[in-house]
């Protein structure tokens, strides 16, 4: 287990280095770099689902686009994402409050003049965690694997002003659950607002 952790660590690691270097590099890679966030409705799967309810949180971060042809483009993002759930246990409301650096990497088609349908990996790395039961907050980051794997399945609309709008997705593939119990996976729909800036001209 702790193995395949730390092989999760340096795909992160390598993959976050990449987009960081992107994104300095924007002006000689003809990368279209950006800003994005938005509003997340995030759940957690479990084997017993029952009075589980989403967690309303968001998201901010940094993109870049690249195009590979006029119809394909690759986005890989660096980006805060609030997850977890709200479960009911006995009339009282118990949140599971996690919060990731996600790093989503989209193959994007784009159709016609704005359209863009996009799915692809995405790494996260847990920065926080802790259970909220009324005003007690509990530490519980022992609780939780401190990656994550999920697909993502979205799309969007980019405007001539370089403003845009999508929503996603997101279906953890792993099981996020580090102590004896439930296989328990992130889930996680998106919806958000982006700018991504004109690429720079060389003479």
């Amino acid at each position: 287990m702790k193995t395949k952790t730390n092989i999760m660590k340096k795909v992160f690691f390598i993959a976050a280095m990449i987009t960081v270097s992107l994104f300095v590099n924007a002006q000689k890679c003809h990368v279209q770099p950006g800003l994005k966030g938005g509003l997340n409705v995030a759940s957690l799967s479990t084997a017993n689902n029952s009075n589980i309810d989403p967690r309303v949180s968001f998201n901010v971060g940094g993109l870049a686009h690249i195009h590979l042809s006029k119809e394909f483009a690759l986005q890989p993002e660096l980006l805060f994402s609030g997850q977890g759930a709200v479960q009911t246990i006995s009339g009282t409301d118990h949140k599971t409050n996690l919060n990731y650096l996600q790093l989503p990497v989209l193959l994007q088609y784009m159709i016609g003049t704005g359209f863009r349908i996009e799915t692809g990996p995405q790494f996260g790395a847990l920065l926080s965690a802790n259970r909220e039961v009324g005003n007690v907050k509990i530490d519980s980051k022992d609780a939780y694997k401190t990656m994550d794997v999920a697909w993502v399945f979205g799309a969007g609309y980019l405007t001539k002003s370089g403003f845009g709008v999508d929503a996603r997705y997101n279906v953890g593939l792993s099981n996020i659950n580090d102590v004896r119990g439930d296989k328990i996976n992130n889930r996680v729909f998106a919806v958000g607002v982006f700018y991504q800036f004109k690429p720079i001209k060389h003479s």
